[in-house]
């Protein structure tokens, strides 16, 4: 019995000093949950807003394809254009290789432009942000200055990666081409240090380096 009521009233007490401690927290509690439940709502309606983003992104993409095979050009190319400035990495990227590819572009600045746009506008693992400088600076190479092409390349040349020896055998040529043999020989040169190269890139180089030494 005597258990019995010593339990009770440790009950009591508890019970007590929980409800204390609710009226002295309460404000605080009730904010808490509400800032919980917000969170979690917005949390949802933002992941929902991003997922019927990338819904319309897909199928406007697919509708620019479908405008293509009809030959109409221009509304399939604004399309793209608004796909590429929607800032998706994915989309973004894919709606401005299917514009270069299909050349529906003739303005090589305003190409450039775009490539800046989506680099500076979207994340992208390094290979991947390292292609986009590399086509980037595959289609400077055939109208920009010389400072300019090497600006480019600049992000390629000064890392290893996969395009660094793909970048170097392109302004290798761009040089060959200009007759600055000197020039082509040292970006050649430096193909043939690189280890676990690639044959095709590796023969390139040695062919070309081939044709200086015959000047």
């Amino acid at each position: 019995m005597k258990e019995n009521l010593i339990e009770a009233q440790y009950d009591i007490s508890k019970k007590s000093r929980l409800h204390k401690f609710y009226e002295r927290n309460k404000l605080l509690i009730y904010s808490v949950l509400f800032l919980l439940i917000f969170s979690l709502v917005s949390i949802n309606f933002y992941y929902s807003k991003v997922q019927n983003k990338r819904v319309l992104l897909a199928e406007n993409f697919v509708q620019s394809k479908i405008l293509l095979g009809k030959g109409e050009k221009e509304e399939a190319l604004n399309l793209l254009k608004e796909i590429v400035y929607s800032n998706d990495s994915t989309y973004s990227t894919l709606s401005f290789y299917l514009i270069l590819n299909q050349k529906l572009m003739d303005n090589n600045f305003e190409i450039l432009e775009i490539f800046d746009h989506i680099l500076k506008n979207n994340k992208f693992e390094n290979e991947t942000r390292n292609l986009l400088i590399y086509k980037k600076l595959l289609v400077s190479s055939n109208f920009a200055e010389e400072s300019i092409i090497l600006e480019i390349a600049k992000p390629v040349l000064n890392s290893e990666n996969y395009w660094k020896p793909h970048a170097l055998l392109l302004i290798g040529n761009y040089y060959f081409s200009k007759k600055q043999f000197i020039k082509a020989k040292d970006f050649y040169s430096q193909i043939l240090l690189i280890n676990n190269l690639d044959s095709y890139l590796y023969n390139e180089a040695k062919l070309q380096l081939s044709f200086i030494g015959n000047e």
